[in-house]
């Protein structure tokens, strides 16, 4: 698939996630999804963590509610509670309407990726 709209990186992270694990994540996500990543996505309470890694690698930062994310159908669902894999919620709502997975969660120590585009 040769994408038409911006490929989104989803990121969802557990609490003081380091620099240098979503460093990893992302180049990962990247290296398997095959593309170049234009936007990285994710919850707003990871704002400061992921902003930075937007920062380092030059991608454009979309921020989300909890509430955005939940209303984003998702192939990964957190069994517990019901919610979405933020990873991929984030990457689906950034990519906008009409956006798939190229990349479904894949989950690292403290960091989960998916990637999504519309195309």
């Amino acid at each position: 698939m040769t994408p038409r709209g911006p490929v989104v990186l989803g990121i969802g992270a557990r609490g003081g996630v380091r620099d240098e694990e979503l460093d990893e994540a992302a180049q990962a996500a990247v290296a398997l999804a095959g593309v170049e990543v234009d936007v990285v996505a994710t919850v707003e309470r990871r704002a400061a963590a992921v902003r930075a890694l937007a920062t380092r690698r030059g991608w454009e930062l979309l921020l989300f509610r909890d509430d955005e994310l939940a209303e984003m159908t998702t192939p990964n669902v957190v069994r517990l509670t019901g919610a979405p894999s933020v990873a991929e919620a984030a990457a689906l709502r950034g990519a906008g309407p009409g956006a798939t997975l190229l990349l479904t969660k894949k989950a690292f120590t403290s960091v989960t990726v998916a990637v999504a585009t519309t195309g």
